[in-house]
């Protein structure tokens, strides 16, 4: 089921976010605009570890969130998973958590991400948790 639709500025972005050389983590943050029914971005962040993504999400609202960060694996392996994380923290209005669980798995076809997760709250998105959460689907 789609309900909103995604921005064509931010598709272009995400698309570049995806391929990007750089080695260092990043995050986009995305919002639905109510008034247009689209999904935006809300923030871009470069060079940035989870306690600062946190800092820029909404305790109250939901939340679309894009981040690549640096993994070394166990073998001195190095990769740069890129992960999709929809958050919905407890107490937000219904009408808001229906907007975006609907809207979400179009945005996840459209941009193409494979690795994707949901929060119920702040507290979990944790580097602990990513990890564990990826090792999961693996």
């Amino acid at each position: 089921m789609e309900i909103c639709t995604v921005d064509p500025e931010l598709k272009a972005k995400l698309t570049k976010f995806r391929f990007r050389k750089s080695q260092t983590n990043a995050a986009i943050i995305m919002k639905i605009n109510k008034d247009d029914l689209t999904v935006v971005l809300e923030e871009e962040l470069e060079d940035c570890d989870l306690d600062e993504v946190k800092d820029n999400l909404s305790e109250h609202q939901p939340r679309y969130l894009v981040y690549s960060f640096k993994q070394t694996h166990p073998d001195g392996r190095i990769s740069y998973p890129l992960c999709f994380v929809y958050i919905s923290p407890e107490g937000c209005k219904p009408e808001q958590h229906m907007m975006y669980a609907g809207s979400k798995t179009e945005l996840v076809k459209e941009t193409g991400m494979t690795k994707v997760f949901e929060l119920r709250s702040l507290e979990e998105l944790t580097d602990e948790w990513l990890i564990a959460s990826i090792k999961k689907l693996y």
